[in-house]
């Protein structure tokens, strides 16, 4: 993969996540080709396919026409400058490319190609460990500490993402997830006694820890030839079994429901579970595994909703991830009370002094 300078270069002035404001203009810039491939048109003719991204988004671009002479100078995962022509279809922002050339490495920052979490990995990563000091079980602590004290399993999951695409799919991707989701146990657990607490809190900090070897991620994100035909799943219980062997006198049940929350936390076989969660710890983290990648999809259209300046009575785009549009409610509250209307959270109290009001007053 070419290798950019830090920052050291001018800044991109093109961002994908905003690619839409220039629809029916040409504009250049550099980009990242996260995929590449050739394809037909209905009438057989070729034309080249790619997926451009930067570190705020990515979209389909598409070259129909003298593309030969450079189709073979690049790759995926290299930097390319591209001339293109901004339209839209189906409500989705695309790309004409019109010329293309690979970049050199002094042309371009890679800060302008990685999406980063905006929280300090530091203060995650503290808060990472200050979970994992109030286990109480001294073989889940052993088993989580034997990862978190492996220099290079630190190393990885303080910058991995937690997926190539969907949820938090930037740097430093999957130790945010993975401290939102510590947050969520320590507050759920509670409430459900016949819950084993670190057990949940366990599964929380290791159910994606296959992703370090499933994915990996430099200009784009992708997957390794152990992540295509193994998956994060398999190659995450491959990890913890041989932690846990290292570890003198493992309670083979511990080890048991370790792997079961592992093996189940996708929830069911067509989004890629072996098993479905059959423990209390495995259903309830499997539903807050997935409410916080949908809570994250929610917080992800919304903003690029404002972004594109959609009135806040307007539903968004249909979401994919969510199979439905969405409507900010604090924003459509707020404009609401902006515009002089009664503020529906105080409706029930004014109600009630018009309804005192209006009786008679008793004899």
């Amino acid at each position: 993969m070419s290798q950019g300078a830090l920052l050291s270069t001018p800044p991109k002035t093109v961002f994908l996540a905003e690619i839409a404001k220039y629809e029916g203009q040409t504009v250049t810039d550099f980009f990242a080709v996260a995929q590449k491939q050739f394809s037909r048109k209905r009438d057989g003719a070729a034309y080249l396919a790619l997926r451009l991204t930067d570190r705020t988004g990515q979209c389909e671009a598409k070259m129909w026409d003298n593309f030969e002479a450079c189709a073979d100078t690049f790759q995926a995962g290299d930097v390319v400058k591209v001339q293109v022509e901004v339209s839209s279809y189906n409500g989705r922002s695309q790309l004409t490319i019109k010329k293309l050339r690979k970049a050199s490495a002094e042309e371009y920052s890679l800060a302008d190609f990685q999406p980063h979490t905006s929280l300090s990995i530091d203060e995650l990563w503290a808060k990472l460990n200050d979970f994992v000091g109030s286990f109480t079980e001294p073989f889940l602590q052993q088993l989580v500490r034997s990862f978190l004290d492996d220099p290079e399993v630190a190393s990885l999951l303080r910058s991995a993402p937690a997926a190539k695409y969907l949820h938090h799919a930037w740097i430093g991707g999957l130790l945010e997830h993975i401290v939102s989701l510590l947050g969520l146990c320590d507050r759920v657990t509670p409430h459900y006694p016949q819950v084993h607490r670190d057990l949940v809190m366990t599964g929380a900090i290791l159910h994606d820890i296959g992703k370090l070897e499933e994915l990996r991620w430099s200009l784009s994100f992708d997957y390794t030839l152990e992540g295509q035909l193994l998956g994060h799943i398999t190659l995450g219980i491959a990890m913890i079994e041989k932690k846990i062997a290292a570890i003198l006198g493992f309670p083979p049940r511990l080890r048991l429901l370790v792997e079961h929350i592992v093996l189940s936390h996708h929830g069911k076989y067509e989004f890629g579970s072996p098993k479905l969660p059959m423990t209390p710890e495995a259903i309830l983290f499997h539903y807050l595994d997935d409410l916080d990648a949908k809570m994250y999809s929610v917080r992800r259209e919304l903003d690029r909703s404002a972004q594109q300046g959609r009135a806040p009575d307007e539903m968004t785009e249909w979401v994919r991830a969510l199979e439905r549009p969405l409507l900010d409610s604090r924003a459509f509250l707020d404009s609401g009370a902006s515009l002089g209307e009664a503020d529906p959270r105080n409706l029930n109290d004014a109600s009630a002094e018009v309804t005192s009001d209006a009786l008679p007053a008793e004899e």
